[in-house]
């Protein structure tokens, strides 16, 4: 406060404030941000404050309050106050004198926390204010507030609003998205989570679909395809449950569409961001399963393909449906195990993508491992080689070491081979 607003304060002696209370108008107004300082309606509220003015203290200050919430929306997103406010608003919002005429103070606040510029704790606190201000300001016939209640929702107007610095702007979908599909494009890990991550639910939830419907169609570009493979992953992680499951629902409906290069594509892009298939229906999982597990049966001891499509079974992750799980144990196990020749022949590409695959064996997993040991005949006529043997006994730690009692049934059931 500068001087000659305590001149203002002290100046007519018969009305003037004390001078706790000038202490305690000083402490409050300096926790609001500096620019804001000069408000007009801040210095408004301190010139009724010196003459006991405690109503138009309130209304005033309220006033400041609602300017600033104002001006935080459009910085924030107006499209997004518009989205989230549609079934109140009685018209789209495009200017700050649409607020004042059209928005009230209650849709200003629930708007302004739908969309990030407040918090929830906000929210209720500015509510609680709002009421104070229609209560003391609105009704004259109300009894007269003290200075300790003007005090209290200035302190309060400080704390969540006034105090607060401009929330980040959200992006523009459409503007972010052009650029993704140039040259131009930052991918930077960081400057990808502030853009989105700070993105209100409503617009990850949008721009998690965009993503999906660019990436499964075949008119994409590779720029902006590969561009939305380094984003997709990182907004991902921001995403809640339900729009996962939303995600899992579509690759499931490309499957039922029978075209496929589409399902491929969309298949792709849950295994992108997701690393499995855990969110899709398990008629899907299978078809996926079962196409590489054929594959790898099919292909057995080409060594590069067998490489090659372990790669894939790890990127599908270890959402296996149950009744693919012992034919996937057997034809992985038999691939690492391998042939016996003038020495032990195996994939090189598969095996080190194999023992990390059965390092995240659940005990169900780990059962069918047992299951397949005693009783894949492959598996066993391959093992009447010590070298072989020795192999299969290398793999036990790796995906065992929290299943005792199924690596107890694994040793002595090579034991009994041995």
């Amino acid at each position: 406060m500068g001087d000659d607003e305590e001149v203002i304060l002290a100046s007519d002696h018969s009305l003037a404030v004390t001078q706790g209370e000038i202490h305690y108008i000083k402490d409050a107004l300096n926790t609001v941000r500096d620019e804001f300082k000069d408000n007009p309606y801040i210095k408004e509220a301190i010139r009724v404050l010196t003459v006991h003015g405690y109503r138009s203290a309130i209304g005033s200050y309220w006033n400041a309050v609602i300017d600033d919430l104002r001006n935080k929306v459009l910085h924030r997103s107006l499209d997004l106050f518009n989205k989230e406010m549609s079934a109140t608003l009685k018209r789209e919002i495009r200017s700050y004198e649409d607020f004042q005429n059209f928005v009230t103070d209650h849709d200003l606040i629930e708007g302004a926390y739908k969309i990030g510029v407040i918090d929830w704790e906000a929210r209720k606190m500015l509510h609680h204010a709002r009421e104070t201000r229609n209560i003391f300001d609105g009704h004259p016939r109300s009894t007269e507030p003290t200075v300790i209640k003007v005090f209290d929702l200035i302190i309060d107007c400080n704390k969540y609003v006034l105090s607060r610095e401009y929330p980040p702007a959200v992006i523009n979908i459409d503007q972010y998205i052009a650029v993704m599909d140039t040259a131009d494009y930052l991918r930077d890990e960081l400057a990808v989570e502030q853009s989105l991550g700070d993105l209100p639910e409503i617009y990850k939830i949008e721009l998690i679909n965009r993503f999906f419907d660019i990436y499964r169609h075949d008119a994409t570009s590779t720029i902006l395809r590969g561009n939305v493979e380094f984003c997709a992953p990182i907004l991902w992680r921001f995403l809640p449950k339900e729009a996962k499951h939303q995600i899992g629902k579509r690759v499931d409906k490309e499957l039922q569409s029978g075209q496929g290069p589409r399902f491929e594509l969309a298949a792709r892009f849950l295994m992108r961001v997701d690393g499995s298939l855990r969110y899709t229906s398990t008629a899907t999982r299978q078809v996926v399963f079962a196409r590489e597990i054929e594959a790898l049966e099919k292909n057995a001891d080409a060594w590069q393909v067998e490489g090659q499509i372990v790669k894939r079974l790890e990127q599908l992750g270890m959402s296996i449906p149950e009744r693919l799980l012992l034919r996937y144990v057997q034809v992985l196990t038999n691939a690492y195990v391998g042939y016996q020749g003038v020495r032990a022949y195996y994939s090189w590409a598969a095996a080190p993508t194999i023992r990390t695959i059965f390092e995240h064996f659940d005990a169900r997993a780990a059962d069918a491992f047992v299951q397949s040991v005693k009783t894949s005949p492959r598996l066993h006529s391959r093992l009447g080689n010590r070298n072989q043997l020795e192999r299969l006994r290398t793999l036990v730690p790796y995906q065992l070491n929290s299943c005792t009692k199924s690596k107890d049934l694994v040793m002595l059931a090579l034991s009994e081979r041995a």
